[in-house]
């Protein structure tokens, strides 16, 4: 699911969205191309750390688009690992405009997947001993899923279909077109190869009972109260998963988890999760840092001012 290829695919255009044709004009023109340095990214915040792998990534990626060395690994933390305010997540080294230039797309890619794995390990624990699970959705960032979902796995909850190519879930407006439960089940199983699991939307307890006899192999409790809830699983009595889904939060996930479902689907534990707070510092300079530019403008400036100052 997490191809390496596709994940550098998406950081490549993260970098050309940032970088375009004209590169870092910024960094180029103060920055010495022999310039090296050592930097740390270190948490200000408590949370868990998620997307490690995936950020180094940026580096990587951007040495092949500058034709340059990328950047060696100092010391690291381990995706998963809990980190305090304060504690170093990574430690680099390598040439000082790879990690400039690359600083905010490897960032973007860190706090948002470890947000995202902080906040699926927070309501994770909330609902610990229950039975149900916690399952992300696909409300996710355009070109994002692949970290988002990796990262809440990292979390310690687990994904949902990652697409529409793998896995059927017949949803409201699906039961619209086909005329009932019934028929689009039928014909979703009719196509579906014989490892498919077929899951089913539903809103009412009279629904509940279509999609058990339509043979659903797991059951969507749509926005149903706790007491709705706790009929329907009761009226499955094991015959398919159960699946609560729509408006649950901290506010009432743990009341949800009691029903007796078997997974808890949550669309915000993507989509509004906050990214964690993390900076990438530069922490030695190991070489000249002034690009040819910058010196050209020292050395005018000097000549304007007279003497040796």
């Amino acid at each position: 699911m997490y191809n390496e290829n596709t994940v550098r695919k998406y950081i490549e255009m993260a970098l050309d969205e940032d970088l375009s044709s004209n590169g870092d004009i910024t960094t180029d023109s103060i920055i010495a191309r022999e310039s090296r340095c050592e930097a740390a990214a270190f948490f200000k915040s408590d949370g868990i750390l998620a997307g490690l792998e995936f950020a180094l990534l940026t580096f990587d990626v951007l040495a092949r688009i500058k034709n340059c060395d990328t950047i060696k690994i100092l010391s690291r933390r381990r995706d998963g690992e809990k980190l305090k305010k304060g504690e170093t997540a990574l430690r680099i080294s390598g040439p000082t405009r790879l990690i400039l230039s690359g600083e905010r797309t490897f960032l973007n890619i860190l706090q948002r997947m470890s947000g995202i794995a902080t906040y699926a390990g927070r309501l994770s624990a909330m609902i610990k001993g229950s039975g149900a699970k916690i399952v992300d959705t696909r409300k996710t960032t355009p070109n994002f899923r692949v970290f988002e979902k990796a990262a809440v796995a990292i979390g310690g909850a687990a994904n949902h279909r990652f697409g529409l190519f793998d896995g059927v879930l017949i949803k409201d407006n699906h039961i619209e077109a086909a005329g009932s439960i019934a028929a689009a089940v039928a014909r979703a199983r009719a196509a579906a190869h014989h490892l498919m699991k077929i899951e089913v939307e539903t809103s009412s307890l009279a629904q509940v009972a279509e999609a058990i006899e339509a043979g659903a192999d797991v059951i969507m409790l749509d926005n149903m109260s706790e007491s709705e809830m706790k009929k329907a699983v009761k009226l499955i009595a094991g015959r398919a998963l159960c699946e609560a889904s729509g408006g649950i939060s901290e506010d009432n996930i743990v009341k949800t988890a009691g029903c007796g479902v078997d997974l808890i689907s949550i669309g915000a534990i993507t989509h509004s999760a906050k990214p964690m707070d993390i900076s990438l510092k530069i922490v030695k300079t190991l070489s000249g840092a002034a690009g040819s530019r910058a010196k050209k403008a020292l050395t005018a400036a000097g000549k304007g001012k007279g003497g040796n100052e």
